[in-house]
């Protein structure tokens, strides 16, 4: 896993849910945006605070987890 420094985890955010850059934008809205169809630039259009690399950490995390978990 490269480094993900844009995502950030802290129990006083989103009850330490993984966050964008400590904004209240959780790894998993991205990713359930995606799934819902949105592509990245709607999701950028749509969260004009957010970056592209934002989006690509989420994605990165969100796979690193589920790697980790089907490890197990």
């Amino acid at each position: 896993m490269n480094n993900l420094d844009r995502i950030t985890i802290n129990p006083a955010v989103m009850r330490g849910q993984p966050c964008v850059r400590g904004m209240r934008v959780t790894v998993g809205m991205i990713i359930a945006q995606l799934q819902a169809g949105q592509s990245i630039p709607e999701l950028l259009d749509d969260f004009p605070y957010l970056e592209y690399e934002d989006i690509r950490q989420a994605l990165e995390f969100a796979s690193a987890k589920e790697t980790q978990q089907s490890a197990l």
